[in-house]
């Protein structure tokens, strides 16, 4: 059964996995992973896991199943800063977890926390060839703003 957890640096060696798993240069949504961060040793790990706890604009959590890390999910409470073309919430699964349903059951648990931190709607963005992001955010009431470029950008109005 998954789980959603705050990161957390008991998991290094899983979520070290889970990077290699990515492979070099990937871009893994919903784990807040900046190009100075440095995960890869243990002191660089505890210190961007810190950075990730104190982000008072943010919600971090990773997708964990039995003891493997299979994704991240984040939620940007305010559009500001990258958040503006990042959208509100950005999520990734790991290859080896991609389509059990994995990333729409963290979806669904991040826009309840989004109506609890007060948001009334969220943006979501994905890549415009990125077909089966676009068909989650869409299943979960993602109305699709304007044609899509590189990106396609979609607002979900979260109901109370």
């Amino acid at each position: 059964m998954p789980e959603l957890i705050p990161p957390t640096t008991a998991l290094h060696a899983e979520w070290l996995a889970a990077h290699r798993e990515w492979g070099p240069g990937a871009h893994e949504d919903g784990f807040g992973l900046l190009p100075v961060d440095r995960p890869e040793t243990p002191a660089g790990f505890a210190a961007w896991i810190a950075r990730l706890e104190n982000a008072p604009d943010s919600t971090y959590r990773w997708i964990v199943d039995g003891a493997e890390i299979v994704g991240g999910i984040a939620l940007r409470h305010a559009l500001s800063g990258s958040a503006a073309s990042m959208g509100h919430i950005g999520y990734g699964i790991r290859p080896s977890a991609r389509r059990r349903g994995l990333g729409g059951w963290a979806l669904r648990r991040m826009l309840a926390h989004a109506r609890e931190v007060g948001l009334d709607r969220v943006l979501l963005v994905c890549l415009v060839d990125n077909e089966a992001s676009a068909r989650l955010i869409e299943r979960h009431g993602g109305v699709l703003d304007g044609a899509p470029d590189v990106v396609r950008r979609y607002w979900i109005r979260l109901s109370a």
